[in-house]
């Protein structure tokens, strides 16, 4: 049996768990189907896609096919996400992507892709307030005639995130699934509209062809459209507070990859049925950002768009939240298993809320706000501010590193069934990973090649490999970190990517 001093170890300011068993995993049960597939899928931010990156993907690549670009990652995405389900029936671990690499690979990769997986989604979500401070401080300006600094709002918005990422994780599904609810709601509204009233082409299908994914610029607008797909992954971080990770983590992901890939082709679609195929490299050009918001403007009325705009901002607040939810999560793995500190490691209070994750992530969050705002002396309208920089910049190193650990998971699942000797019963599961590891390789290559385009820079400018070069350094670091334990604590390296299995067999070890 164990002893009483075992089980303790509560204190009485932290709010810590009174066991070492709750300490160390998340609780269970939070989340059903309902609950978990909208926190995923509001990190997708359908609004922001629709009236951000498709415009900016038609304007500055210039390829009118972007629907049948979505259909494409769509099947990759599918392929990946079939060898991935797998994975999540086998090992439930809010580290994920880790978690499985190290798994198939080995601690020291896992070690690596821990500390990539780290730098990427802090990245994806430091990287949003840039365009959430622009766009709140734009929607003052023009509904209360008031100017704010773009940063005020980031900052608040940092202060409300965290705060939130401290609640139970039921009640951030809830807050999510309102918002993302909305947001789907008026696109498709939009979509609708857009179909019965077609620009002078009528309701045509030229955005579907193969021959519009021509020219030189079909792999940096692979690089933008994978980026809106990001999220669906994130449902295995939550398997440990599901009641059957086994069941619901697979259902998720294929419910959000259809979902996504379906949605955002028909929406993409609907632009190019708007204006007309010939027209919609133009007017993305001319319009930029508000190009979803000139088309509802003359269909849908004045009223409606000024609800969009306020929705638009709505929706990247749920994808702040959701990414966050995500940064603690994976914090909260790496100090269970002994790559961050053991205070990261433990749940806080009745929420079960992995809070010293959530409160790293909120820092982190609020130094690099502050550091763009204090850099910020030019135009808000000025591409190169740092207030759009933050949003670039950061977005696409985020977007490198969740595309470089998706190849390496499709490689992980291979080694891992192989070893287990399932290769004969997984076969067909170990194929459709190895194509999708393939084709995310080649969408990985043209990221890092046409890195400068992404970010906006010059094809001089140093920026075009010191950026990609951050996830290149935090893989490193997170090898050498690996490989350090494997000397000096080899019983912590053994313990990269088990998890809450690991607590388990301390638990049967000390019974």
């Amino acid at each position: 049996m164990t002893t009483d001093s075992s089980r303790t170890s509560t204190t009485a300011s932290g709010g810590i768990s009174t066991f070492k068993g709750e300490e160390r995993a998340l609780r269970a049960d939070r989340l059903g189907t309902g609950g978990l597939l909208l926190s995923v899928l509001a990190a997708t931010a359908p609004l922001m896609v629709v009236a951000g990156v498709m415009p900016t993907t038609f304007a500055v690549m210039g390829i009118v096919g972007q629907p049948l670009l979505f259909v494409v990652l769509g099947v990759v995405l599918i392929l990946f996400s079939v060898g991935y389900a797998e994975m999540s029936r086998h090992v439930h671990n809010a580290g994920a992507f880790y978690a499985y690499i190290s798994r198939g690979l080995g601690g020291t990769a896992g070690a690596g892709a821990a500390l990539v997986a780290l730098v990427a989604y802090n990245a994806l979500q430091v990287g949003i307030y840039g365009i959430f401070g622009f766009e709140v401080s734009g929607l003052f300006a023009t509904y209360a005639d008031v100017e704010i600094a773009w940063w005020i709002p980031a900052l608040v918005a940092a202060l409300a995130v965290g705060l939130l990422g401290w609640l139970k994780i039921d009640v951030n599904a809830r807050v999510l699934g309102v918002l993302l609810v909305i947001e789907v709601l008026l696109v498709v509204i939009f979509d609708v509209a857009a179909l019965a009233d077609p620009g002078k082409e009528g309701l045509s299908l030229h955005a579907f062809n193969p021959d519009t994914l021509t020219g030189a610029g079909v792999g940096t607008a692979l690089c933008f459209c994978i980026a809106a797909f990001l999220g669906f992954e994130q449902a295995p971080v939550y398997a440990e507070e599901t009641s059957r990770p086994h069941v619901l983590v697979p259902r998720v992901m294929f419910l959000a990859v259809g979902g996504v890939a379906v949605f955002f082709a028909l929406s993409s679609w609907a632009l190019t049925v708007a204006t007309g195929p010939a027209a919609i490299v133009g007017t993305s050009q001319k319009q930029s950002a508000g190009l979803l918001f000139f088309l509802t403007e003359s269909r849908l009325g004045g009223t409606f768009t000024d609800v969009l705009h306020v929705l638009f901002v709505t929706g990247m607040f749920a994808a702040l939240l959701s990414f966050h939810n995500v940064v603690a999560r994976y914090a909260f793995a790496m100090g269970r298993e002994g790559l961050l500190p053991a205070a990261f490691g433990r749940t806080s209070g009745s929420s079960g809320a992995p809070g010293t994750g959530s409160l790293l992530q909120t820092v982190v969050a609020v130094v690099v706000v502050v550091a763009f705002a204090i850099a910020d002396d030019k135009p808000a309208g000025d591409p190169t501010a740092p207030v759009l920089q933050l949003f670039t910049w950061f977005g696409n190193i985020g977007a490198l590193g969740v595309i470089v650990l998706m190849a390496a998971a499709s490689l992980s699942v291979v080694v891992f069934f192989v070893r287990r000797g399932a290769a004969g019963t997984q076969a067909w599961r170990l194929v459709t990973s190895a194509l999708a590891g393939i084709a995310l390789l080649v969408i990985a290559g043209y990221t890092v090649k046409d890195f400068e385009v992404l970010v906006g820079a010059g094809p001089d400018s140093s920026l075009s490999w010191v950026l990609p070069g951050i996830i290149g350094l935090a893989a490193l670091a997170g090898v050498a970190l690996g490989l350090v334990l494997r000397v000096r604590a080899p019983e912590k390296h053994a313990r990269i990517g088990l998890g809450n299995e690991a607590f388990q067999l301390d638990k049967a070890a000390s019974s």
